[in-house]
């Protein structure tokens, strides 16, 4: 069960970005001030924002602020 509300929060805090899409840092892993790291529980959520298009799309999650390779 402790997964699943994890899951849950996660999502909703994935779902909120599109309120203040420039609330996190830009990313340590691009040089875009338009990809953002939102850290949540140990978790980075990198993120694009498209001005032009008006999207936000997540490019990776990953765990203990470490990208997989």
């Amino acid at each position: 069960m402790q997964v699943l509300n994890f899951a849950l929060e996660l999502e909703k805090a994935i779902l909120d970005i599109p309120i203040f899409p420039f609330k996190y840092k830009p990313s340590s892993y691009f040089d875009d001030k338009n990809v953002r790291d939102m850290t949540y529980k140990r978790y980075t959520v990198v993120y694009e924002i498209n001005l032009d298009a008006n999207t936000i799309e997540i490019l990776k999650i990953f765990n203990q602020n470490k990208p997989s390779q």
